[in-house]
């Protein structure tokens, strides 16, 4: 972990970039005191998920597709 005044983090932070994207922190102090960090964001995905990585893991029961009671559509309802 590197600590960094901000005089330094200002006047170099380009310079320290990529050892921010290689997974180093960088403390900011303020007078030698950490005032605040500065890592690199997870990394996006770029490959899409495949479909149907869960099939077969559960079922939908033919009652999900029943009306639902009187007192449970009120509830939604706000009667």
């Amino acid at each position: 972990m590197l600590y960094l005044n901000i005089h330094e983090a200002k006047t170099h932070l380009s310079q320290y970039l990529q050892q921010i994207l290689a997974g180093e922190r960088v403390l900011l102090c303020k007078r030698n005191v950490p005032v605040a960090e500065i890592r690199a964001l997870p990394q996006r995905l770029t490959a899409l998920r495949p479909i149907g990585l869960a099939k077969g893991e559960f079922s939908v029961p033919a009652s999900f597709f029943e009306p639902l009671p009187d007192d449970v559509l009120n509830a939604f309802e706000g009667h």
